[in-house]
């Protein structure tokens, strides 16, 4: 069953999948369409002011570590803690997430993430910390993000319902990343100034916001979703649902390999500023920052589109990888700087296709587990991917490091690009459109009338 276009514009859809109806067929609408409702304000103003504490936590957590230990590799065992219980229960994660009631789901894990930053920043106040401790507030938000990612996801469409989904989703990503260019430039003020502790606290009481805005919300207007009933296979029937349909798989291989080793931005981010520019935590922040502006842009961007592509996801990746290994090439500061803005663009353009046509394409029964899996590739393949990353940064240079990631992620674009392809019997066309030369990919029999004039 499809909620959406997604499968519409996928490769091989199943030919069971009833078309959407004109009652959930998204709209092209405006850009902010789905903040008139009033749930989705709420959940959207409350996470505005979280995901500024996040991004305040991420910027000094990462600089902490570095502090304490004055390594990469270090840097990249936080990140691998902190998404390691996805990998390792993100499935299971999905299930509940499936069979739960989604809003008191969010209120224990939004709570539990939050006491957890607050005891960090106890122990960095009192002056007792040690990076041991970091590992373990780490591992900790991960075992709470293993469910509450999914429930976070899932829930918009119990918001907004199936005609602003894609809306919503983009919004979401747009409000995250804005949160991107406030948290790390407070983050670097109160690093240099009174220090990390600050930061964590910041984010612990942060919370409140979101778990205010959760409490306010009319029941009676969430879209009804049914839940799972509790049963005995239901993991491995979301893993067959999602391998047996390629508009869900390919897209998820991708990102498991660009989360795996593109996406690992605290370790490449704070070794350039560290070890290759000498610049200190101002320049970490202002990379982070930087990357922001190019993320919003692209997330406002998805937020007008009216279908999320998967030809958009195959071009977006292979530029996003194309641009790492630019930017590993660079000899000053202010050109890596500048480069940070459309890598930012891309990423997110990558991100929010990806979640969008999934979700738009999955049953909304089995949207908790779909998006568990997705969450799971995406963010769970950090474990595996930051120590290596980590290990080729220290041993060989961020240089090296960042080029490396970029070369994965435009090769594994590349390929992905041409399976989805054949899966679909498309070829590639080459000729010239309005005196311009276009290349794209066409049905084989489109192909053939084509090659002649081409």
């Amino acid at each position: 069953m499809s909620t959406g276009p997604g499968a519409a514009s996928a490769p091989a859809p199943d030919p069971h999948d009833s078309p959407p109806t004109s009652d959930t067929r998204p709209r092209k609408s405006s850009m902010f369409s789905s903040l008139k409702v009033r749930n989705y304000r709420l959940f959207f103003m409350g996470q505005v002011v979280s995901n500024i504490g996040t991004w305040m936590q991420r910027i000094a957590q990462d600089w902490l570590v570095l502090s304490l230990t004055g390594s990469s590799a270090a840097v990249g065992i936080t990140t691998a803690l902190q998404f390691l219980p996805m990998l390792l229960f993100g499935l299971y994660g999905g299930v509940l997430v499936d069979r739960l009631r989604k809003r008191p789901t969010l209120l224990v894990t939004q709570s539990a993430m939050a006491l957890t930053a607050l005891a960090l920043a106890v122990a960095v106040l009192t002056g007792h910390v040690q990076v041991w401790h970091v590992y373990v507030a780490a591992f900790a938000v991960g075992l709470a993000t293993v469910v509450d990612n999914p429930a976070r996801q899932s829930f918009v469409s119990e918001l907004v319902g199936p005609r602003q989904l894609q809306n919503a989703v983009s919004l979401n990503s747009a409000n995250f990343q804005s949160a991107r260019l406030v948290g790390p430039a407070v983050a670097g003020i109160l690093i240099t100034g009174v220090g990390t502790g600050y930061a964590f606290l910041f984010n612990g009481l942060s919370f409140i916001a979101p778990l205010t805005g959760l409490l306010l919300m009319r029941a009676r207007e969430l879209h009804v979703v049914e839940r799972a009933p509790r049963g005995k296979g239901q993991l491995r029937e979301g893993v067959r649902y999602v391998t047996g349909r390629p508009e869900l798989i390919w897209p998820i291989v991708l990102v498991g390999f660009v989360g795996t080793f593109a996406f690992n931005f605290p370790v490449y981010l704070s070794a350039f500023a560290d070890d290759v520019f000498h610049a200190g935590a101002g320049a970490y922040s202002m990379f982070n920052t930087l990357m922001a502006v190019g993320s919003v842009a692209g997330a406002l961007l998805a937020a007008r589109r009216g279908t999320a592509r998967l030809r958009l996801l195959i071009a977006a990746a292979l530029v996003f990888g194309a641009l790492e290994i630019i930017a590993a090439t660079t000899p000053t500061l202010w050109m890596f700087a500048l480069l940070m803005v459309p890598l930012g663009l891309f990423g997110m353009t990558v991100n929010v296709t990806t979640n969008t046509s999934i979700q738009m394409s999955t049953d909304p029964a089995m949207r908790g587990r779909v998006m568990a899996l997705y969450m799971m590739v995406f963010l769970g393949g950090s474990p595996v991917g930051a120590p290596i990353v980590g290990w080729i940064t220290d041993t060989y240079g961020a240089r090296v490091g960042l080029a490396t990631g970029g070369a994965v992620a435009a090769v594994a674009a590349a390929v992905i690009g041409l399976i989805l392809a054949r899966v679909g019997n498309l070829r590639l066309s080459v000729g010239w459109h309005r005196g311009h030369p276009r290349v794209r990919f066409v049905p084989r029999k489109q192909q053939e009338v084509l090659a002649p004039a081409a």
